[in-house]
């Protein structure tokens, strides 16, 4: 019978220096919080990792006064010089990948192989490509003299915390604002470390400012009245608030939020790489993506190889210390999002779908929830229509292409969806009629920083990465 591995931690915790407490980072330099503090926690442990000041409504204040402030000065420097900071902190990123690396799997969970192998050197790759840009925004389709918005309000999730910072800040700072970052209050430790690259990139102080903390802080981040953009990466609930919240007002805003992501595989696939491209669809960094492909879509006539390889596969996988380079599946982020996991799972049993996860003895502290798949699901079941963020696979049959289509846009959510076949014809045609604001063929989540991500419908608005992703950072010349 498959079985997971634990794998045992390795002494990579040395390269990292955690301090006891963080402050926030406010005009250059970090300051203590003038509210109270919260515990950040290695969910591979549950052992508190640092305390972080929580910034209140004054803290934000100051803050977006500091950028305000730093606008003045960045906004009218020189592309070229703008991006000569740019490239500066894309080059430290690479030379405290390692660091950044560690640091990123201890507080969120996820395999160092992925924060390794992934995260850290696509976040690089967003500085370095943003830094071309820099000096060239006339030339990017937005008018012949673009200008910055001037502040703006970010808000992160702690799926990918360094990813999405850069995603954020990077396209920010080409485009001649100034940010305001409000990391998750799970994963803020990454975000603290930026800071610190900042300092040693010599970024004039005041153009990045981080407010740690929870709701209440994002809230105050977003609706302040000196903040001229306003972007989002998280729940669509949290996104519909923020909407609400700036309705009426002259902020812009992105809002990049959940998704319920089709992986359809027809019957002339090449199966075994697409059952390579369902786990990774739906178990990279434990499921906790956006774009998961958590609805696997197969042809009747191939579904049972299809399954059949999917298990073994699955047996292979590794559960363990996110630390340990042969980890495939890492902890989960919070007792809180485990919880949803178990509870989502449990009523798609209740409503008679059929789960299956290889045999797995899990570590007795942290939070871990092991790869499981659900057969013999319809779309009138909660596991197939919410998103479950973790690592649950719903497999649903089709017999047409027509078929496929209609289930696969049976969601409110539109952010991405996968095509697995080896006509051509057939991945434009589906490509066409699927409502998703990014289609893969023949693989599943990847990503590029010139190519542009973001979703319809309850998957938000507006496009991060490549030339797009400036528009968000930038407006018109007044006469």
């Amino acid at each position: 019978m498959a079985s997971f591995e634990y794998a045992p931690a390795p002494e990579s915790r040395s390269i990292v220096d955690i301090k006891p407490s963080y402050g926030l980072f406010v005009d250059g330099e970090f300051v203590d919080g003038r509210g109270t503090s919260f515990k950040t926690i290695n969910p591979a442990t549950e052992e508190t990792l640092a305390e972080v000041a929580e910034a209140s409504e004054a803290d934000v204040d100051l803050a977006v006064r500091a950028a305000r402030r730093a606008f003045r000065g960045w906004s009218r420097m020189s592309g070229k010089e703008r991006a000569k900071y740019l490239f500066r902190i894309a080059r430290i990123i690479q030379e405290r990948g390692r660091e950044l690396a560690v640091l990123e799997s201890i507080d969120n969970g996820k395999p160092i192989k992925e924060s390794r192998d992934v995260d850290v050197p696509v976040v690089a790759a967003h500085f370095f490509y943003y830094a071309g840009w820099a000096d060239k925004l006339s030339y990017a389709g937005l008018g012949p003299s673009p200008q910055p918005l001037g502040v703006a309000g970010q808000v992160i999730p702690w799926n990918f915390p360094l990813l999405m910072l850069a995603w954020k800040v990077a396209p920010a700072l080409a485009c001649g604002n100034t940010v305001v970052l409000k990391p998750a209050e799970t994963t803020p430790l990454t975000a603290l470390l930026f800071a610190e690259i900042c300092q040693q990139a010599d970024l004039p102080p005041g153009v990045v400012n981080i407010v740690t903390g929870a709701g209440g802080t994002g809230q105050a981040v977003v609706s302040h009245p000196d903040v001229d953009k306003v972007a989002f990466t998280g729940s669509t609930d949290v996104g519909k608030a923020i909407a609400r919240a700036v309705a009426g007002s002259s902020k812009k805003v992105t809002l990049e939020l959940g998704g319920k992501a089709a992986n359809v595989v027809f019957d002339d696939a090449p199966i075994d790489q697409a059952v390579e491209g369902i786990v990774g669809g739906i178990f990279f960094n434990q499921g906790h993506v956006c774009c998961a492909g958590s609805r696997l879509l197969v042809q009747e006539s191939v579904a049972d190889e299809v399954l059949s390889r999917l298990k073994r596969r699955m047996g292979t996988l590794r559960v363990g210390d996110p630390l340990d380079k042969n980890t495939d599946i890492g902890a989960i982020n919070s007792s809180e999002q485990l919880a949803r996991i178990r509870e989502l799972s449990d009523i798609g049993e209740s409503e008679g779908a059929e789960r299956w996860a290889p045999a797995c003895e899990l570590p007795s502290s942290g939070f871990w929830f092991p790869p499981t798949v659900f057969t013999g699901v319809t779309q009138a079941h909660r596991i197939a229509r919410e998103e479950v963020f973790g690592p649950v696979l719903s497999v649903l049959t089709f017999r047409t292409p027509a078929e496929a289509i209609e289930k696969a846009n049976n969601t409110p959510y539109g952010l991405s969806a996968g095509v697995w076949t080896e006509k051509g014809s057939r991945i434009l045609h589906m490509a066409s009629q699927l409502r998703a604001g990014v289609v893969w063929a023949n693989t599943f989540n990847k990503f590029d920083p010139a190519s542009p991500f973001g979703g319809y419908k309850e998957s938000g608005y507006g496009r991060e990465g490549g030339r797009q992703g400036l528009a968000a950072y930038l407006k018109e010349a007044e006469a």
